[in-house]
């Protein structure tokens, strides 16, 4: 009985949490109706803001600088200013951004997954 005792100790685990920062840009990501939208431009080559507006309809320059803002802070997207005038700006996909949206990419590929098994 305390052989069985100790041995269920060594198989309890503790409660696992999703990793803090990597499950906050999931939610952060998946709440703004416009960061997969950006993510398709990017993948398109359509890199400057106010192309990024002309091609979307509804996608206004504040909406979209705010999730381009988020996006840079989370190290998904990369902002290029070159000194020229008028000023340029384009953004990109960092290598972790690369690596992130592949892991999006996976999960909606496990959401068709399920919905076809409904």
């Amino acid at each position: 009985m305390l052989q069985q005792s100790k041995h269920l100790k060594a198989l309890r685990l503790s409660r696992k949490s999703p990793p803090e920062r990597a499950a906050r840009m999931v939610e952060t990501i998946y709440r703004c109706k416009w960061s997969l939208t950006v993510y398709g431009l990017l993948a398109r080559g359509v890199q400057r803001p106010g192309e990024m507006v002309r091609c979307v309809e509804g996608l206004t320059k504040k909406v979209l600088n705010d999730c381009l803002r988020k996006n840079v802070e989370f190290g998904i997207l990369e902002r290029r200013a070159y000194p020229e005038i008028p000023p340029r700006v384009e953004y990109a996909f960092t290598p972790f951004g690369r690596r992130f949206v592949r892991v999006l990419d996976d999960l909606e590929e496990l959401q068709k997954e399920l919905s076809e098994e409904r």
